[in-house]
């Protein structure tokens, strides 16, 4: 492992790598994206095509196998040649830090069970709705991730006495809302001190694929995905909050364009089911038989909290599913099932969840204006022959 200085003239507060429009910008005026309702435009297909989500019908695994897991990358996968990788971790610390991968590899490792959502994940149930990832709810996935702990690459690095906030800076660089920057955020010192943030180089047992952050990436569990940065490449001490784009302006629930808003930090409660019977291919409406059914699916909250109770509706009357036994992956999804013996007809199932929090899914979406942690409870038509 070698020792790094961090370059003169570096900027721990952006990373360097901010601009706003201006001479050079070719998507100055990009800043604003109208609300809209109905259609998804060409662009939010496109998106759609760039990053697929979970069928949900992944929900019957504990973990997620890799090629079924959700994705979301802002700008384009890098190339990384993995031998020649480094992480840095440096800003006010007194012995600034390189790391190879092999060197990561002989630290302590642990292995964690996370669920991670995307934090725009049902922004398309929301009206008016942001252009943007047009995410209905498959914007999930759980996976086993191996690393070593973040507290023991800055208690190398030895943070200086007055650092207070530690910034992650990925190698994926592009335009957002007409602003340049590499994508990046941060935790307070003593979120990032926690034994389970992870900095890992593995998923599911295999090493990370490119577009999983390959050839190491940021684990923040009972959080929302965006602050797990994938492509990681530098770690900074800071002696004030992060000025980056995805820390400062995205990433914030506001009601209204002035609203300095409040920042997206953990999961909120959420359970999705699995769609029973068959599907229709262009529709997704589901067709099954009349007769026993057991409704399934999986219920998950933030920052560890259990989730303490599932309940299902069949056609607005709800009754208490029954919760798999919690286990010992406190940052994973929990598993519930429900029997139900299916008539002939029209009926509409739903499923939500409690927390040990007092949180509970919403019935309606809680609006605002990026369309971001939208938990309310799901809906699926069903068709009974």
């Amino acid at each position: 492992m070698g020792v790094a200085v961090p370059p003169a003239g570096s900027d721990a507060g952006g990373g360097g790598s901010d601009s706003g429009p201006g001479p050079g910008n070719p998507f100055a005026g990009a800043e604003s994206r109208p609300h809209v309702e109905g259609a998804f435009a060409r662009e939010e297909v496109a998106l759609a095509n760039r990053n697929p989500g979970m069928p949900l019908e992944g929900l019957r695994y504990d973990v997620t196998p890799q090629g079924m897991h959700y994705l979301l990358s802002h700008f384009d996968i890098p190339e990384v040649d993995p031998q020649g990788w480094r992480l840095s971790v440096g800003g006010h610390v007194q012995s600034g830090l390189s790391f190879s991968l092999a060197d990561l590899k002989q630290l302590p490792t642990r292995t964690l069970r996370v669920t991670l959502e995307c934090a725009g994940n049902g922004r398309a149930g929301m009206s008016p709705r942001y252009p943007s990832m047009p995410w209905i709810g498959e914007a999930v996935g759980t996976a086993e991730w191996t690393g070593t702990p973040l507290r023991g690459l800055l208690e190398k690095a030895q943070p200086a006495g007055w650092a207070n906030e530690v910034a992650f800076l990925g190698l994926d660089r592009g335009f957002d809302r007409g602003v340049e920057h590499h994508y990046g955020r941060s935790l307070k010192l003593e979120q990032a001190l926690s034994d389970d943030v992870l900095v890992v180089h593995a998923m599911n047992g295999q090493p990370l694929l490119p577009q999983h952050g390959h050839p190491c990436r940021l684990i923040v569990p009972g959080w929302y995905g965006m602050a797990s940065v994938k492509w990681l490449s530098r770690i900074e001490l800071l002696d004030r909050p992060f000025d980056g784009f995805q820390q400062a302006v995205g990433y914030h629930y506001r009601k209204s364009a002035g609203d300095p808003g409040i920042p997206v930090t953990t999961l909120r409660v959420r359970a999705l089911m699995v769609p029973p019977g068959i599907p229709d291919w262009y529709t997704r409406r589901r067709l099954l038989d009349a007769g026993h059914v057991e409704l399934r699916g999986r219920a998950w909250a933030g920052s560890g909290v259990p989730v303490t109770r599932v309940e299902v509706a069949v056609d607005g009357e709800w009754r208490d599913a029954v919760l798999a036994p919690a286990g010992v992956h406190r940052y994973a999804w929990r598993a519930w099932s429900c029997p139900w013996e299916a008539t002939r007809g029209e009926h509409l199932l739903q499923c939500r969840a409690h927390a040990a929090d007092g949180s509970v899914q919403p019935m309606q979406p809680d609006w605002n204006t990026a369309g971001m942690g939208n938990n309310a409870v799901q809906a699926v038509q069903v068709t009974v022959r």
